[in-house]
């Protein structure tokens, strides 16, 4: 492949080489998140800026850790865990927004996905379609474990990830509403907790990578609820979303000290 970094020691997209990041990273998509996200570090560091990639990297417990916003999707998304991973990087919790999708997912729950639907583009340039979107399971049981302590409150599930934002919130406008609506009716039936657009392609990618990955995601609002009748504030404070990521970030690097892991 071409070093398009021309020699630079860093990674074209991200602008990050492998002495500016930690092994275990939070991956918001709005790279406005990042400074709010680093607040909960110790000594936080801006490393990198560039295009929708922003990097801090502090300590959590003594152990370097960073945040990189991947911008909105999943082709940035993709971008910024492969270029990490060839940094040396090895544990990634995405942090992000989702609309909820079950009655009982209520706006200000965290969801945590424990598998994605691939109705995306990313991931099939990574896998077959037949190949499954999950989440690693001890980034899953961590996020649990974190909320639980915390008496945040959450859900464990699917998540549905798409690539058109209006795609979800305006089916009936486009000229494919026959497969937008019908396939979002055949999710809520199979029980799918929550839509949003990066988990898909980063589970995958994860898995290519033998990375471990999970996700966690403040619910902003829930249409099906709206739909219904049912009350449904909006809520746009991620700060839950990022303390169970937060906490699980701590447990998953306790636990790999006690298994003689490299942190």
């Amino acid at each position: 492949m071409i070093d398009y970094a021309e020699g630079s020691g860093k990674q074209y997209h991200t602008g990050v080489g492998p002495e500016d990041i930690g092994k275990y990273v939070i991956l918001p998509g709005d790279p406005k998140r990042c400074e709010k996200i680093a607040a909960h570090f110790d000594n936080p560091v801006l490393v990198a800026d560039s295009r929708e990639y922003v990097t801090y990297t502090g300590t959590l417990d003594g152990v370097k850790v960073s945040v990189t916003s991947t911008g909105i999707g999943g082709p940035s998304a993709s971008i910024a865990i492969d270029e990490l991973a060839k940094c040396g990087a090895h544990t990634f919790i995405r942090v992000g927004t989702c609309g909820g999708m079950q009655e009982e997912v209520m706006s200000g729950d965290v969801v945590i996905a424990n598998g994605a639907i691939r109705m995306e583009g990313t991931s099939r340039e990574f896998a077959p379609i037949e190949y499954p979107a999950v989440a690693d399971i001890y980034v899953t049981n961590a996020l649990m474990e974190s909320a639980k302590e915390q008496g945040i409150p959450y859900h464990v599930g699917v998540a549905q990830c798409k690539d058109s934002f209006f795609g979800q919130h305006e089916p009936e406008i486009m000229p494919v509403s026959y497969e937008l609506e019908n396939k979002w009716q055949a999710w809520i039936r199979m029980g799918c907790l929550a839509s949003e657009m990066e988990s898909a392609a980063l589970f995958i990618a994860g898995s290519f990578l033998r990375v471990r990955v999970g996700s966690c995601f403040l619910v902003v609002a829930n249409q099906e609820r709206a739909k219904k009748g049912l009350p449904n504030p909006q809520v746009h404070d991620t700060e839950l979303a990022i303390a169970t990521a937060v906490g699980a970030i701590r447990k998953l690097i306790k636990a790999d000290i006690e298994q003689g892991k490299e942190v």
